[in-house]
């Protein structure tokens, strides 16, 4: 069972590990990131970012599909993490059982893209128009996208950020 959908372009951090990891009450991390999956010094680093209590599988995004639509993987109580908006629509168009997306930081680490700039639209986040349209595509999925970079920050419904 998927307890936390997370965009975070840092993937696995400090939030992620000490604060994220015990509020959803997480038995395991599944990263889906094609990078990490395919850059040894990436994964490794991931992996020892993550709380050494959790189960952590760092999967490309089909392989991530993959070993969240196993049977057994209902039993877990889980924490993905994707690194855009883009992988999140590529990753739950084809898993059930997303409750909500959370997003914390996205956008603040490579503020152009394909020499385009971001726009900021809350604390640490900044949208260029291919991201927003993701962003907008996962709400017509009929899911809720939440902007809250720490648990103790309130959560911001995002519908209004992209109007």
């Amino acid at each position: 069972m998927i307890n936390l959908f997370r965009i975070d372009e840092r993937l696995i951090h400090g939030q992620v590990a000490i604060k994220w990891s015990k509020y959803s009450d997480v038995s395991h991390i599944v990263v889906a990131n094609d990078n990490a999956a395919n850059n040894l010094i990436v994964e490794k680093t991931l992996k020892m970012a993550a709380p050494a209590t959790i189960k952590t599988a760092i999967k490309s995004i089909d392989s991530a599909v993959d070993l969240l639509n196993d049977p057994r993987v209902s039993k877990m109580k889980l924490l993905v993490l994707v690194a855009s908006p883009h992988d999140a629509v590529e990753v739950i168009k084809n898993i059930p059982g997303v409750p909500y997306v959370n997003v914390g930081n996205y956008g603040r680490v490579i503020q152009e893209k394909n020499n385009e700039n971001r726009t900021r639209y809350a604390g640490n986040l900044y949208c260029n128009d291919e991201d927003v349209r993701s962003f907008q595509e996962l709400m017509r999925m009929g899911l809720k996208c939440i902007y809250q970079p720490t648990p103790e920050d309130s959560a911001e419904d995002m519908v209004s950020f992209f109007k």
